[in-house]
């Protein structure tokens, strides 16, 4: 399957988003820098840490209400008329531009094998962990009688 600029063959651009917010910090940060090179011209728009709310929504009624905030590091960056977005948790502002600077490889269709292959090797790592964390809350889970 041949990629569409701005697309990844196997991940939408919310899922890589997604996966990036989550991966590694060294990880990202080492794969994310070699793609410098190919990225002429780029113009660092916002590099910023803030606050943003953090949505829940109660199971039980379904209701949205806000559960507190949440320090975040935030970059977008452009280059040839695209953007490129990242933000993650956390004060690690080198970590959000590199979440950005993948999104603006990908969306400019440069490094896209490349790309797609670390957001997959990470959404393994990611879910393995996940597994792993379901796996032990569902150890403590108590089956009761109901009178």
């Amino acid at each position: 399957m041949t990629p569409t600029i701005g697309t990844l063959p196997d991940h939408g651009h919310d899922q890589m988003l997604g996966v990036l917010a989550r991966a590694d910090a060294a990880r990202l940060k080492a794969f994310a820098e070699p793609l410098i090179a190919a990225l002429e011209g780029i113009e660092v728009r916002e590099n910023r840490t803030g606050l943003v709310m953090l949505p829940m929504r109660d199971t039980a009624e379904g209701t949205h209400f806000h559960l507190g905030e949440v320090l975040v590091s935030e970059a977008l960056i452009a280059c040839d008329g695209l953007e490129g977005y990242g933000m993650r948790r956390g004060r690690d502002l080198e970590a959000a531009m590199a979440m950005a600077l993948v999104d603006l490889s990908v969306a400019l269709g440069r490094n896209v094998p490349a790309c797609n292959d670390f957001i997959t090797s990470e959404a393994a790592i990611q879910a393995a962990e996940d597994h792993e964390t379901l796996r032990r809350v569902e150890a403590t889970r108590v089956e009761m009688e109901t009178f």
